[in-house]
Protein backbone atom coordinates (compact mmCIF):
# COMPACT_ATOMS: atom_id res chain seq x y z
CA UNK A 1 0.00 0.00 0.00
CA UNK A 2 1.29 3.43 -0.91
CA UNK A 3 1.65 5.86 1.97
CA UNK A 4 -0.72 8.82 1.62
CA UNK A 5 0.44 12.44 1.95
CA UNK A 6 -1.63 15.62 2.01
CA UNK A 7 -0.62 19.27 1.76
CA UNK A 8 -1.94 22.58 3.07
CA UNK A 9 -0.59 25.91 1.85
CA UNK A 10 -0.82 29.18 3.76
CA UNK A 11 0.05 32.49 2.11
CA UNK A 12 1.03 33.56 -1.36
CA UNK A 13 1.10 32.21 -4.92
CA UNK A 14 4.80 31.56 -4.46
CA UNK A 15 4.06 29.19 -1.59
CA UNK A 16 1.52 27.36 -3.76
CA UNK A 17 4.09 26.89 -6.52
CA UNK A 18 6.61 25.50 -4.02
CA UNK A 19 4.05 23.17 -2.41
CA UNK A 20 3.38 21.66 -5.83
CA UNK A 21 7.07 21.04 -6.40
CA UNK A 22 7.45 19.44 -2.96
CA UNK A 23 4.37 17.29 -3.63
CA UNK A 24 5.76 16.06 -6.95
CA UNK A 25 8.88 14.97 -5.04
CA UNK A 26 6.72 12.82 -2.75
CA UNK A 27 4.96 11.21 -5.71
CA UNK A 28 8.36 10.44 -7.25
CA UNK A 29 9.25 8.69 -3.97
CA UNK A 30 6.19 6.44 -4.22
CA UNK A 31 3.67 8.35 -2.08
CA UNK A 32 0.05 8.86 -3.08
CA UNK A 33 -1.06 12.49 -2.86
CA UNK A 34 -4.54 13.01 -1.41
CA UNK A 35 -6.61 16.04 -0.52
CA UNK A 36 -6.01 17.63 2.90
CA UNK A 37 -9.61 16.85 3.86
CA UNK A 38 -8.84 13.11 3.60
CA UNK A 39 -7.16 10.73 6.01
CA UNK A 40 -3.42 10.59 5.28
CA UNK A 41 -0.30 9.05 6.76
CA UNK A 42 1.51 12.39 6.57
CA UNK A 43 0.44 16.03 6.43
CA UNK A 44 2.75 18.79 5.18
CA UNK A 45 1.87 22.39 6.04
CA UNK A 46 3.61 25.14 4.05
CA UNK A 47 3.57 28.12 6.39
CA UNK A 48 3.43 31.88 5.96
CA UNK A 49 4.43 34.62 8.37
CA UNK A 50 3.45 37.83 6.62
CA UNK A 51 0.73 38.51 9.21
CA UNK A 52 -0.06 37.26 12.69
CA UNK A 53 -3.27 35.71 11.30
CA UNK A 54 -1.16 33.34 9.20
CA UNK A 55 0.80 32.46 12.34
CA UNK A 56 -2.34 31.71 14.34
CA UNK A 57 -3.96 29.68 11.58
CA UNK A 58 -1.12 27.16 11.68
CA UNK A 59 -2.32 25.65 14.97
CA UNK A 60 -5.83 25.32 13.57
CA UNK A 61 -4.52 23.45 10.52
CA UNK A 62 -2.49 21.08 12.73
CA UNK A 63 -5.62 20.25 14.74
CA UNK A 64 -7.56 19.57 11.55
CA UNK A 65 -4.88 17.10 10.48
CA UNK A 66 -4.93 15.41 13.90
CA UNK A 67 -8.70 15.09 13.70
CA UNK A 68 -8.35 13.23 10.40
CA UNK A 69 -5.63 10.91 11.74
CA UNK A 70 -4.26 11.20 15.27
CA UNK A 71 -1.27 9.04 14.31
CA UNK A 72 -0.34 11.04 11.21
CA UNK A 73 3.17 12.44 10.84
CA UNK A 74 2.96 16.25 10.60
CA UNK A 75 5.66 18.41 9.02
CA UNK A 76 5.92 22.20 8.81
CA UNK A 77 7.91 24.02 6.12
CA UNK A 78 7.99 27.56 4.74
CA UNK A 79 8.51 31.08 6.02
CA UNK A 80 7.17 30.69 9.58
CA UNK A 81 9.19 27.47 9.87
CA UNK A 82 12.35 29.40 9.00
CA UNK A 83 11.65 32.36 11.29
CA UNK A 84 10.41 30.50 14.38
CA UNK A 85 11.20 26.80 14.04
CA UNK A 86 11.26 26.07 17.79
CA UNK A 87 7.87 27.71 18.22
CA UNK A 88 6.36 25.47 15.55
CA UNK A 89 8.12 22.38 16.89
CA UNK A 90 6.49 23.00 20.26
CA UNK A 91 2.97 22.81 18.79
CA UNK A 92 1.31 19.59 19.88
CA UNK A 93 1.35 17.04 17.07
CA UNK A 94 4.15 18.57 14.98
CA UNK A 95 6.90 16.04 14.23
CA UNK A 96 9.22 17.84 11.82
CA UNK A 97 10.09 21.46 11.04
CA UNK A 98 12.24 22.34 8.03
CA UNK A 99 13.73 25.73 7.20
CA UNK A 100 14.32 27.54 3.91
CA UNK A 101 17.11 25.34 2.55
CA UNK A 102 15.71 22.00 3.76
CA UNK A 103 12.08 22.12 2.60
CA UNK A 104 12.80 20.83 -0.91
CA UNK A 105 14.67 17.85 0.57
CA UNK A 106 11.85 16.88 2.92
CA UNK A 107 11.74 13.23 1.81
CA UNK A 108 15.35 12.87 3.00
CA UNK A 109 14.22 13.68 6.55
CA UNK A 110 11.45 11.11 6.92
CA UNK A 111 11.85 7.43 7.67
CA UNK A 112 8.94 5.27 8.79
CA UNK A 113 6.58 8.19 9.63
CA UNK A 114 6.57 7.26 13.32
CA UNK A 115 5.44 10.09 15.56
CA UNK A 116 8.18 11.96 17.43
CA UNK A 117 7.98 12.80 21.12
CA UNK A 118 9.17 16.29 20.27
CA UNK A 119 9.19 18.23 17.02
CA UNK A 120 12.48 17.69 15.19
CA UNK A 121 14.00 20.89 13.74
CA UNK A 122 16.30 21.24 10.75
CA UNK A 123 16.83 24.89 9.88
CA UNK A 124 19.66 27.02 8.61
CA UNK A 125 21.07 30.48 8.93
CA UNK A 126 19.18 32.41 6.29
CA UNK A 127 22.48 33.47 4.72
CA UNK A 128 22.79 29.85 3.58
CA UNK A 129 19.63 30.20 1.45
CA UNK A 130 21.60 31.42 -1.53
CA UNK A 131 20.65 28.77 -4.10
CA UNK A 132 17.59 28.60 -6.30
CA UNK A 133 14.95 25.88 -6.66
CA UNK A 134 12.52 26.28 -9.54
CA UNK A 135 8.83 25.56 -8.97
CA UNK A 136 5.43 25.75 -10.56
CA UNK A 137 1.93 24.98 -9.32
CA UNK A 138 -1.10 23.87 -11.23
CA UNK A 139 -4.06 24.79 -9.02
CA UNK A 140 -6.68 23.64 -11.51
CA UNK A 141 -6.75 22.82 -15.19
CA UNK A 142 -6.76 26.42 -16.36
CA UNK A 143 -3.99 28.36 -14.60
CA UNK A 144 -0.46 27.72 -13.32
CA UNK A 145 1.77 29.73 -10.98
CA UNK A 146 5.34 29.80 -12.29
CA UNK A 147 8.09 30.79 -9.86
CA UNK A 148 10.81 32.85 -11.55
CA UNK A 149 12.55 34.52 -8.58
CA UNK A 150 13.01 34.10 -4.82
CA UNK A 151 14.25 36.20 -1.89
CA UNK A 152 14.55 39.96 -1.56
CA UNK A 153 17.35 42.49 -1.03
CA UNK A 154 14.97 45.28 0.00
CA UNK A 155 14.89 46.34 3.64
CA UNK A 156 11.28 47.45 4.14
CA UNK A 157 10.92 48.11 7.85
CA UNK A 158 7.74 46.02 8.33
CA UNK A 159 8.76 42.92 6.39
CA UNK A 160 10.26 39.59 7.47
CA UNK A 161 10.49 38.06 3.99
CA UNK A 162 14.27 38.67 3.60
CA UNK A 163 14.74 36.90 6.96
CA UNK A 164 12.52 34.02 5.84
CA UNK A 165 13.66 33.61 2.25
CA UNK A 166 17.11 35.13 1.98
CA UNK A 167 18.76 37.21 -0.75
CA UNK A 168 17.28 37.97 -4.14
CA UNK A 169 18.05 35.25 -6.67
CA UNK A 170 16.56 34.14 -9.97
CA UNK A 171 15.90 31.01 -11.94
CA UNK A 172 17.94 30.63 -15.10
CA UNK A 173 16.05 31.85 -18.13
CA UNK A 174 16.45 28.48 -19.80
CA UNK A 175 14.85 26.74 -16.79
CA UNK A 176 11.93 29.18 -16.73
CA UNK A 177 11.25 28.57 -20.41
CA UNK A 178 11.48 24.79 -19.92
CA UNK A 179 9.00 24.95 -17.03
CA UNK A 180 6.65 27.11 -19.11
CA UNK A 181 6.84 24.55 -21.93
CA UNK A 182 6.06 21.74 -19.45
CA UNK A 183 3.01 23.66 -18.26
CA UNK A 184 1.85 24.29 -21.84
CA UNK A 185 2.21 20.57 -22.63
CA UNK A 186 -0.35 19.83 -19.89
CA UNK A 187 -3.01 21.91 -21.62
CA UNK A 188 -2.84 24.85 -19.21
CA UNK A 189 -4.03 28.05 -20.85
CA UNK A 190 -2.63 30.68 -18.44
CA UNK A 191 0.62 31.19 -16.56
CA UNK A 192 0.94 33.64 -13.66
CA UNK A 193 4.53 34.74 -12.99
CA UNK A 194 5.36 34.72 -9.31
CA UNK A 195 8.23 35.35 -6.92
CA UNK A 196 9.09 37.56 -3.93
CA UNK A 197 10.29 40.51 -6.02
CA UNK A 198 9.88 39.47 -9.66
CA UNK A 199 10.88 42.85 -11.07
CA UNK A 200 14.36 42.08 -9.72
CA UNK A 201 14.55 39.08 -12.06
CA UNK A 202 18.05 38.34 -13.36
CA UNK A 203 19.89 39.01 -10.12
CA UNK A 204 21.64 35.87 -8.93
CA UNK A 205 20.64 33.95 -12.05
CA UNK A 206 24.09 32.37 -12.27
CA UNK A 207 24.97 32.62 -8.58
CA UNK A 208 26.20 36.22 -8.68
CA UNK A 209 24.68 39.63 -8.12
CA UNK A 210 25.13 40.67 -11.74
CA UNK A 211 22.01 40.81 -13.89
CA UNK A 212 22.56 38.38 -16.75
CA UNK A 213 19.00 39.06 -17.90
CA UNK A 214 16.40 41.66 -16.98
CA UNK A 215 12.72 41.28 -16.22
CA UNK A 216 12.00 42.64 -19.70
CA UNK A 217 14.24 39.92 -21.19
CA UNK A 218 12.20 37.34 -19.28
CA UNK A 219 8.90 38.78 -20.48
CA UNK A 220 10.05 38.87 -24.11
CA UNK A 221 11.32 35.28 -23.96
CA UNK A 222 8.13 33.93 -22.37
CA UNK A 223 6.04 35.71 -25.00
CA UNK A 224 7.47 33.26 -27.54
CA UNK A 225 6.58 30.05 -25.65
CA UNK A 226 4.15 28.06 -27.79
CA UNK A 227 0.91 26.72 -26.38
CA UNK A 228 0.29 29.35 -23.68
CA UNK A 229 -2.62 31.66 -24.43
CA UNK A 230 -2.14 34.00 -21.50
CA UNK A 231 0.75 35.24 -19.39
CA UNK A 232 -0.07 37.32 -16.32
CA UNK A 233 2.38 39.34 -14.23
CA UNK A 234 1.69 39.07 -10.51
CA UNK A 235 2.84 41.62 -7.94
CA UNK A 236 5.67 43.88 -9.18
CA UNK A 237 7.29 46.83 -7.41
CA UNK A 238 6.47 50.21 -9.01
CA UNK A 239 10.13 51.24 -9.19
CA UNK A 240 10.95 48.03 -11.09
CA UNK A 241 8.04 48.20 -13.53
CA UNK A 242 9.71 50.06 -16.38
CA UNK A 243 7.95 51.89 -19.20
CA UNK A 244 9.55 49.49 -21.70
CA UNK A 245 7.84 46.56 -19.99
CA UNK A 246 4.49 48.35 -19.95
CA UNK A 247 4.89 49.11 -23.66
CA UNK A 248 5.77 45.50 -24.46
CA UNK A 249 2.77 44.13 -22.52
CA UNK A 250 0.49 46.59 -24.32
CA UNK A 251 1.54 45.15 -27.68
CA UNK A 252 1.89 41.48 -26.66
CA UNK A 253 -0.45 38.75 -27.85
CA UNK A 254 0.19 36.65 -24.73
CA UNK A 255 0.69 39.05 -21.81
CA UNK A 256 -2.62 40.32 -20.51
CA UNK A 257 -3.51 43.88 -19.46
CA UNK A 258 -3.40 43.31 -15.71
CA UNK A 259 -0.85 44.52 -13.16
CA UNK A 260 -0.72 44.22 -9.39
CA UNK A 261 1.47 47.00 -8.02
CA UNK A 262 2.15 47.38 -4.28
CA UNK A 263 1.71 50.91 -2.94
CA UNK A 264 1.54 50.27 0.84
CA UNK A 265 0.82 53.94 1.66
CA UNK A 266 -0.36 57.04 -0.15
CA UNK A 267 1.58 59.22 2.30
CA UNK A 268 5.19 60.02 1.43
CA UNK A 269 5.92 60.41 5.13
CA UNK A 270 4.87 56.81 5.78
CA UNK A 271 6.58 55.49 2.64
CA UNK A 272 9.86 56.91 3.96
CA UNK A 273 9.30 55.29 7.38
CA UNK A 274 8.62 52.02 5.57
CA UNK A 275 11.86 52.46 3.56
CA UNK A 276 10.02 51.90 0.32
CA UNK A 277 12.03 52.74 -2.81
CA UNK A 278 9.66 55.26 -4.38
CA UNK A 279 7.29 58.09 -3.48
CA UNK A 280 3.70 58.71 -4.55
CA UNK A 281 4.80 60.82 -7.52
CA UNK A 282 6.50 57.83 -9.17
CA UNK A 283 3.51 55.63 -8.42
CA UNK A 284 1.19 58.15 -10.05
CA UNK A 285 3.43 58.19 -13.14
CA UNK A 286 3.32 54.39 -13.43
CA UNK A 287 -0.48 54.27 -13.29
CA UNK A 288 -0.73 57.08 -15.86
CA UNK A 289 1.70 55.28 -18.19
CA UNK A 290 -0.26 52.03 -17.97
CA UNK A 291 -3.61 53.68 -18.58
CA UNK A 292 -2.30 55.75 -21.49
CA UNK A 293 -1.17 52.59 -23.32
CA UNK A 294 -3.91 50.23 -22.04
CA UNK A 295 -7.04 52.16 -21.00
CA UNK A 296 -8.86 48.86 -20.26
CA UNK A 297 -6.03 47.53 -18.04
CA UNK A 298 -6.89 46.18 -14.59
CA UNK A 299 -4.63 47.48 -11.81
CA UNK A 300 -4.61 45.98 -8.32
CA UNK A 301 -2.93 47.67 -5.36
CA UNK A 302 -1.52 46.43 -2.03
CA UNK A 303 -1.88 48.85 0.88
CA UNK A 304 -1.05 48.61 4.59
CA UNK A 305 -3.03 50.50 7.23
CA UNK A 306 -2.02 51.26 10.81
CA UNK A 307 1.74 51.40 10.30
CA UNK A 308 3.52 52.99 13.32
CA UNK A 309 3.34 56.76 13.06
CA UNK A 310 0.37 56.76 10.67
CA UNK A 311 -1.78 59.66 11.84
CA UNK A 312 -5.37 60.31 10.83
CA UNK A 313 -4.01 62.84 8.34
CA UNK A 314 -1.61 60.30 6.86
CA UNK A 315 -4.40 57.76 6.47
CA UNK A 316 -6.76 60.27 4.86
CA UNK A 317 -3.95 61.23 2.49
CA UNK A 318 -3.73 57.55 1.51
CA UNK A 319 -7.50 57.26 1.15
CA UNK A 320 -7.81 60.32 -1.10
CA UNK A 321 -4.74 59.34 -3.11
CA UNK A 322 -6.27 55.94 -3.89
CA UNK A 323 -9.74 57.38 -4.45
CA UNK A 324 -8.38 59.72 -7.12
CA UNK A 325 -6.20 57.08 -8.77
CA UNK A 326 -7.41 55.13 -11.83
CA UNK A 327 -7.06 51.70 -10.23
CA UNK A 328 -9.34 48.65 -10.14
CA UNK A 329 -9.18 47.02 -6.68
CA UNK A 330 -7.22 46.93 -3.42
CA UNK A 331 -5.65 44.23 -1.28
CA UNK A 332 -5.80 45.76 2.20
CA UNK A 333 -3.47 44.56 4.96
CA UNK A 334 -3.82 45.61 8.58
CA UNK A 335 -0.33 46.22 9.96
CA UNK A 336 0.78 43.55 12.43
CA UNK A 337 3.95 43.61 14.46
CA UNK A 338 6.65 41.24 13.22
CA UNK A 339 9.60 40.31 15.42
CA UNK A 340 13.06 41.38 14.23
CA UNK A 341 11.77 44.22 12.05
CA UNK A 342 12.64 47.89 12.49
CA UNK A 343 8.97 48.87 12.58
CA UNK A 344 8.41 47.03 15.88
CA UNK A 345 10.51 49.62 17.74
CA UNK A 346 9.04 52.66 16.04
CA UNK A 347 6.99 55.20 18.01
CA UNK A 348 3.39 56.09 17.27
CA UNK A 349 1.74 52.69 17.69
CA UNK A 350 -1.74 52.79 16.13
CA UNK A 351 -4.43 51.20 18.34
CA UNK A 352 -5.91 47.97 16.97
CA UNK A 353 -9.43 49.39 16.78
CA UNK A 354 -8.15 52.32 14.71
CA UNK A 355 -6.28 49.95 12.39
CA UNK A 356 -9.46 47.92 11.92
CA UNK A 357 -11.54 51.02 11.20
CA UNK A 358 -9.05 52.20 8.57
CA UNK A 359 -8.94 48.74 7.04
CA UNK A 360 -12.73 48.67 6.78
CA UNK A 361 -12.75 52.06 5.05
CA UNK A 362 -10.24 50.93 2.43
CA UNK A 363 -12.04 47.64 1.86
CA UNK A 364 -15.16 49.66 1.17
CA UNK A 365 -13.19 51.79 -1.28
CA UNK A 366 -11.97 48.62 -2.98
CA UNK A 367 -15.55 47.45 -3.56
CA UNK A 368 -16.36 50.85 -5.06
CA UNK A 369 -13.27 50.80 -7.27
CA UNK A 370 -13.89 47.27 -8.55
CA UNK A 371 -17.51 48.06 -9.40
CA UNK A 372 -16.49 51.25 -11.23
CA UNK A 373 -13.93 49.27 -13.24
CA UNK A 374 -16.45 46.56 -14.08
CA UNK A 375 -19.00 49.19 -15.12
CA UNK A 376 -16.42 50.75 -17.45
CA UNK A 377 -16.12 47.39 -19.22
CA UNK A 378 -19.84 46.70 -19.73
CA UNK A 379 -20.80 46.42 -23.38
CA UNK A 380 -17.26 45.55 -24.46
CA UNK A 381 -16.21 42.33 -26.15
CA UNK A 382 -13.48 40.43 -24.34
CA UNK A 383 -12.16 36.86 -24.07
CA UNK A 384 -12.94 34.71 -21.04
CA UNK A 385 -11.02 31.68 -19.79
CA UNK A 386 -13.46 29.46 -17.89
CA UNK A 387 -12.47 27.67 -14.69
CA UNK A 388 -13.35 24.20 -13.45
CA UNK A 389 -15.62 24.66 -10.44
CA UNK A 390 -19.41 24.45 -10.29
CA UNK A 391 -20.39 27.33 -8.02
CA UNK A 392 -24.09 27.10 -7.18
CA UNK A 393 -25.03 26.24 -10.73
CA UNK A 394 -22.65 28.68 -12.40
CA UNK A 395 -19.25 28.48 -14.01
CA UNK A 396 -16.89 31.42 -13.49
CA UNK A 397 -14.14 32.79 -15.64
CA UNK A 398 -11.83 35.77 -15.97
CA UNK A 399 -11.39 38.09 -18.90
CA UNK A 400 -7.88 38.99 -19.95
CA UNK A 401 -8.21 42.18 -17.88
CA UNK A 402 -9.43 40.28 -14.81
CA UNK A 403 -13.16 40.93 -14.89
CA UNK A 404 -14.83 37.97 -13.19
CA UNK A 405 -17.83 36.67 -15.12
CA UNK A 406 -20.39 33.92 -14.64
CA UNK A 407 -22.69 31.92 -16.86
CA UNK A 408 -24.89 28.86 -16.17
CA UNK A 409 -22.84 25.73 -15.47
CA UNK A 410 -21.68 23.86 -18.54
CA UNK A 411 -18.78 21.42 -18.04
CA UNK A 412 -17.79 21.63 -21.72
CA UNK A 413 -16.69 25.22 -21.07
CA UNK A 414 -13.96 24.20 -18.59
CA UNK A 415 -10.51 25.40 -19.70
CA UNK A 416 -11.82 26.96 -22.89
CA UNK A 417 -11.57 30.54 -24.10
CA UNK A 418 -14.57 32.31 -25.60
CA UNK A 419 -15.19 35.74 -26.99
CA UNK A 420 -18.01 37.26 -24.98
CA UNK A 421 -19.84 40.53 -24.41
CA UNK A 422 -20.16 41.85 -20.86
CA UNK A 423 -23.78 42.56 -19.94
CA UNK A 424 -24.46 43.65 -16.38
CA UNK A 425 -23.18 43.34 -12.83
CA UNK A 426 -25.15 40.91 -10.69
CA UNK A 427 -25.99 41.21 -7.01
CA UNK A 428 -22.98 39.01 -6.23
CA UNK A 429 -20.65 41.48 -7.98
CA UNK A 430 -19.98 39.18 -10.92
CA UNK A 431 -20.71 40.13 -14.51
CA UNK A 432 -23.18 38.29 -16.71
CA UNK A 433 -22.28 37.77 -20.36
CA UNK A 434 -23.37 36.69 -23.83
CA UNK A 435 -21.31 34.54 -26.16
CA UNK A 436 -20.27 36.45 -29.25
CA UNK A 437 -18.83 33.63 -31.34
CA UNK A 438 -17.97 29.96 -31.27
CA UNK A 439 -15.33 28.51 -29.02
CA UNK A 440 -11.99 29.92 -30.15
CA UNK A 441 -9.71 27.60 -28.16
CA UNK A 442 -10.52 23.96 -27.54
Amino acid sequence: MKKKVAFYTLGCKLNFSETSTIARGFVDEGFQRVDFSEKADMYVINTCSVTDNADKKFKTIVKQAQNKNAKAFIAAVGCYAQLKPEELAAVDGVDLVLGATEKFKITDYINDLSKNDFGEVHSCEISEADFYVGSYAIGDRTRAFLKVQDGCDYKCTYCTIPLARGISRSDRLENVLNNAAEIAAQGIKEIVLTGVNIGDYGKGEFGNKKHEHTFLDLVKALDNVEGINRLRISSIEPNLLKNETIEFVANSDSFVPHFHIPLQSGSDTILKLMKRRYLTSLYTERIAQIKSTMPHCCIGVDVIVGFPGETDEDFLETYHFLNNLDISYLHVFTYSERDNTLAVGMPGIVPKNVRNKRSKMLRGLSVKKRRAFYESQLGTELEVLFESENKEGYINGFTENYVKVKTPWNPTLINTIHKIKLNEIGDDGLVTMDFVDEKITA
